[in-house]
């Protein structure tokens, strides 16, 4: 569950997490807050507390009135050419918006969404780092 706000730019290994492959997007990442509409850098503390976390209620920079608190994926379904990921928008600890995403593997791009992608990149942000980080993890164990 990534903050909606959050944009993620690199995976951050030096920041201590407990568990960094249990965060939502698998690992930590480090990135900008866009709770303002603009983008600005989230700091260590903020990235290591709220950002990868999503339910930041105690981030200064959440907006009161908001769409999502939080953002949930998974990988649904795998095939040679295709992996296709689930995701769930919450607020309040409740489901708002769900869908689906496919990502084909040979042209490196999302080809099918149950959402408009372009009206709402916050979605499309958050999958490429989950799915970067969900790829980078299965090129270590291959």
């Amino acid at each position: 569950m990534a903050c909606p706000y959050f944009v993620p730019l690199e995976i951050a290994s030096d920041i201590a997490w407990p568990h960094p492959s249990r965060l939502p997007l698998g690992a930590g990442w480090r990135g900008n807050c866009h709770a303002s509409g603009h983008e600005v850098p989230a700091a260590d503390d903020h990235v290591r507390d709220f950002c990868n976390l999503g339910y930041a209620v105690a981030c200064p920079h959440l907006p009161q009135q908001r769409d999502w608190d939080a953002i949930r994926f998974c990988i649904s379904h795998e095939s040679r050419g295709q992996l296709t990921l689930s995701f769930v928008c919450e607020l309040a600890h409740a489901p708002i918006e769900f869908g689906t995403l496919t990502f084909d593997l040979g042209t490196e791009s999302w080809i099918q969404s149950t959402i408009n992608l372009a009206a709402d990149p916050r979605v499309t942000r958050l999958a490429n780092s989950y799915l970067q980080t969900y790829r980078l993890r299965r090129a270590v164990a291959a």
